[in-house]
C-alpha cells in the first residue's frame, strides 16, 4: 500500500492525539468504566468523528483509507477510544448517506461530526444476531406516523445517544424484503433501555437493549424507502467490517509494540528474552501476520475509495485481520509470562478488548458465508 502525504500527516496527528491524550487515561478507563467527556470532545475537535464525513456535511471528507489510519492508531493505544471514533463514520453515519434525504443528512450527521448529539445503530435483536432478517420489531403504518414495538439488544453508545436508527419489520411475510429503518429519538414516549451490560472488554463505552413500546415515529423519519432497510443495514456493515478490521489492525500493533519492549527488557537465564531464538522466531512470525492483514485491510479501502464493490474484501479483511488478532495478542499476552495477566501491564486489558473483535459486526463465521457466496454463486 501506498500512502499519500496526505495519509502521512494524519498518521502522526492521530498518532500524536493518542500518545498524549488516550494513553494516559487507558488504564483508568478500563478500570472506572468512565470515559471522560472532554477527551471525547477533543476527538470530535480533531475531526476524528468526520474523518470520511463529507466536508458539506461538517466532516474532513477524507478516504476511507484515512478513516483505516485513525482507528488503526487509536485502537493501538486504546481500543475502547475507536468506538467513539467509528461511530459517524461507520454505523450510526453511514444510514443517513446512503438512505437519507438532504434534509435528513443535514439534521443528523453535522451534529454526531461535533458530538452535538450520538446516534446508535439498532439491528441487532435478542432473537436476532447473525440472522438479522429475523428480527420481530414491528413498525405498523398509522396514517402520519408508524408506530414502533420491539426490542434491540447489544447496542452499542444507546445509553449515551439522543438519536438511534433502529431497523423494523413493516412487512412480517416480506422477510428482509419487508425491513424499514427509521430514525427514532431516544426522548419519545414509550422508549426505554435496558440494563447496562457487564462486558468483558470495551469498558467505558456502555451497551444496552433498546425497548421500544408503542412508539410513534413520524413518516418523514424514514431512512430510505419502505421495505428497503435491509439494504441499508447490509451496505453499512460493509463500512462497519472495514472499521472492525482496523481495530483488529491496531491492537495487534500495540500489542506487538508493548511485547517487543518487554522481551528487550525482562531477562531470563542470564539474558533478555529477546536473544532467545524461540522468541525472536516469534515476534517474526506475528510480524509477518500482522503485516498480511494490513495489507488485506487497506486494500478493502482502497477498493471502497475507488467505488468498486468491496463487499467480499471488506469480509476477507475482517475475518483475517480480527482473527490474527485475537492470535497475537494472545501470544503476546504469554510472552509476558505471569506479568500478563495483571492489570499493571497493558496487555491483559488489550487481550480482553481485542476478544470481540470477532464477534461483533458479523461472526468470523458470517464472514465465511459472505466470502464463499460471493466464490460460489
Amino acid at each position: 500500500m501506498v500512502f499519500t502525504e496526505q495519509h502521512q500527516l494524519i498518521r502522526k496527528l492521530a498518532r500524536d492525539f493518542a500518545e498524549k491524550e488516550l494513553a494516559p487515561i487507558a488504564a483508568t478507563v478500563d478500570e472506572t468504566g468512565e470515559f471522560p467527556k472532554e477527551v471525547i470532545q477533543k476527538m470530535a475537535d480533531a475531526g476524528f468523528f468526520g474523518i470520511k464525513v463529507p466536508q458539506e456535511l461538517g466532516g474532513a471528507g477524507a478516504d476511507t483509507v484515512s478513516y483505516v489510519i485513525v482507528m488503526e492508531e487509536i485502537t493501538r493505544v486504546c481500543a475502547v477510544a475507536s468506538l467513539y471514533v467509528s461511530s459517524p463514520n461507520s454505523l450510526s453515519g453511514a444510514p443517513f448517506l446512503l438512505g437519507g434525504t438532504p434534509e435528513q443528512q443535514k439534521k443528523y450527521i453535522p451534529g454526531a461530526v461535533t458530538n452535538k448529539h450520538v446516534v446508535c445503530f439498532g439491528l441487532t435483536e435478542p432473537g436476532a444476531g447473525s440472522d438479522a432478517g429475523a428480527m420481530v420489531t414491528t413498525a405498523v403504518d398509522c396514517g402520519d406516523h408508524y408506530v414502533l414495538n420491539g426490542r434491540k439488544t447489544f447496542i452499542t453508545m444507546a445509553p449515551l445517544s439522543d438519536y438511534a436508527v433502529i431497523f423494523a419489520k413493516t412487512d412480517m411475510k416480506a422477510g428482509t424484503r419487508g425491513i424499514t429503518a427509521f430514525v427514532v429519538d431516544m426522548k419519545s414516549p414509550g422508549v426505554s433501555l435496558g440494563k447496562p451490560e457487564k462486558k468483558m472488554g470495551l469498558i467505558g463505552c456502555p451497551t444496552s437493549d433498546i425497548i421500544l413500546e408503542d412508539v410513534r415515529v413520524p413518516k418523514e423519519n424514514i431512512l430510505g424507502e419502505v421495505n428497503k432497510g435491509f439494504a441499508i443495514a447490509m451496505k453499512t456493515l460493509d463500512t462497519g467490517r472495514i472499521g472492525v478490521a482496523s481495530q483488529g489492525i491496531g491492537i495487534a500493533q500495540g500489542a506487538l509494540d508493548e511485547t517487543i519492549k518487554y522481551v528487550k527488557e525482562r531477562k531470563q537465564f542470564g539474558k533478555p528474552l529477546s536473544k532467545m531464538q524461540s522468541i525472536a522466531f516469534d515476534i517474526a512470525d506475528m510480524q509477518t501476520k500482522l503485516t498480511a492483514a494490513k495489507l488485506m485491510v487497506y486494500e478493502a479501502a482502497a477498493m471502497c475509495d475507488r467505488g468498486e464493490n468491496y463487499t467480499t474484501q471488506a469480509a476477507m479483511a475482517k475475518y483475517y485481520a480480527t482473527e490474527t488478532a485475537v492470535e497475537i495478542v494472545g501470544r503476546c499476552l504469554q510472552l509476558h509470562g505471569g506479568y500478563g495477566y495483571i492489570k499493571d501491564y497493558a496487555i491483559e486489558r488489550m487481550y480482553r478488548d481485542c476478544r470481540v473483535f470477532t464477534i461483533y459486526e458479523g461472526t468470523s463465521q458470517v464472514q465465511k458465508i459472505v466470502i464463499s457466496n460471493s466464490l460460489l454463486k
